[in-house]
């Protein structure tokens, strides 16, 4: 396995139907689907990055800015932004169209984290990642302080140890 892999290697756009059976009482997407979406596409990226079986560790703030109506179509582009040791964050954002109508708007955005596994199911060592865009870049360099922020708030890592946490605050 390689011990570097490109941002851009990762990429995977999936693209959606919204049919009756996927929404609500409103014609909406209803929002466990939407996450099942999301979770699909954010794990095959990680996959692709990983060369590896992976599972869902956490998920970030998922919120549902714009209803996604009956009918649209729904475009979900993932992206790994940051390999540590065996898990790494994911990028998602997602759209909706409405084709007949000629519109698009970008309904959520979030960070998944995925762990690699091995076939008896413990993290295995994945490859580092290396960012090329400016957005890559941003994302990659965010990626840390975001870990850290998980990891306080799932009490795995004590606050006064978060020190990209406290670079952002000036906290001393």
């Amino acid at each position: 396995m390689s011990s570097k892999k490109f941002a851009r290697e990762s990429a995977v756009i999936m693209t959606e139907m919204v049919l009756p059976n996927d929404t609500n009482t409103l014609n909406n997407l209803m929002g466990g689907k939407l996450m099942h979406w999301m979770d699909v596409v954010a794990a095959i990226a990680a996959q692709k990055h990983s060369n590896s079986i992976v599972v869902t560790a956490s998920a970030d703030n998922i919120s549902f800015q714009e209803p996604i109506a009956l009918g649209n179509v729904v475009t979900l582009k993932a992206q790994v932004t940051r390999a540590f040791n065996s898990s790494m964050e994911v990028f998602i954002e997602v759209t909706a169209e409405d084709i007949p109508a000629n519109k698009k708007v970008m309904t959520n955005r979030a960070f998944f984290t995925f762990v690699a596994v091995n076939q008896d199911n413990k993290p295995s060592r994945i490859p580092d990642l290396v960012p090329e865009t400016p957005e890559e870049i941003e994302n990659f360099e965010g990626a840390l302080r975001r870990r850290q922020l998980r990891l306080v708030l799932a009490k795995r890592m004590k606050p006064e140890d978060a020190v990209e946490l406290k670079s952002i605050f000036n906290l001393q």
